[in-house]
């Protein structure tokens, strides 16, 4: 195999993060003006991937005054037991909030970031999906901007930790005697979901 086909080969194992952004008021604001919509951009796997809205310190900024100067970073990782490039989420300000499928994150705590993640700080929210890929060097991103918030679009709410019977969920028993005996109640999937 020559030079060349092994470039190639490497390129199609790129590991490659879609990031979807939401703002309510992005269709009247250029918030997204400096980022590289509808392409995809080769980085190296060395260097964090930043966020903010300060373009000299930052990968990619954002056009909002209320964005902090750095408000995240992403840092690739590779382990031992897996040929996949994995990422971590940190959060870089120190007077916002992030969170990560719901989970707050402080400043500069950080967590691994799952191969789907909504992620929020301010009215934004990003939405993450991670494509696999083998590649150690280097690894791509792609931009979108998304019309309605995905934390609409997605359910991700938290398993109840208690068992289910199967007579129906534990609070069964808080309803009075001529109700529990009609059997399990039914629940809409889209109540159990959390914005």
């Amino acid at each position: 195999m020559n030079v060349s086909q092994t470039m190639e080969t490497e390129e199609d194992l790129l590991s490659c993060l879609q990031i979807k952004f939401y703002h309510p008021q992005q269709s009247c604001r250029a918030l997204y003006g400096l980022l590289p919509l509808g392409s995809r951009s080769r980085l190296s796997a060395d260097d964090p991937l930043r966020f903010g809205r300060d373009a000299q310190s930052c990968t990619f900024s954002l056009v909002d005054p209320r964005v902090s100067r750095k408000q995240l970073a992403l840092f690739a990782y590779r382990t031992p037991h897996s040929p996949d490039m994995l990422f971590t989420i940190q959060n870089l300000s120190q007077r916002g909030r992030l969170s990560v499928n719901g989970q707050a994150l402080g400043y500069l705590e950080r967590t691994d970031l799952p191969d789907k993640a909504l992620v929020r700080f301010g009215e934004y929210e990003m939405l993450i999906i991670r494509e696999s890929g083998e590649a150690k060097a280097s690894f791509e991103v792609e931009f979108e901007v998304l019309a309605v918030p995905p934390s609409r679009e997605i359910c991700m709410y938290e398993p109840s930790v208690t068992p289910v019977m199967d007579t129906g969920s534990r609070v069964m028993n808080r309803f009075p005697v001529h109700l529990r005996a009609t059997g399990p109640l039914e629940t809409d999937e889209t109540l159990m979901c959390h914005s």
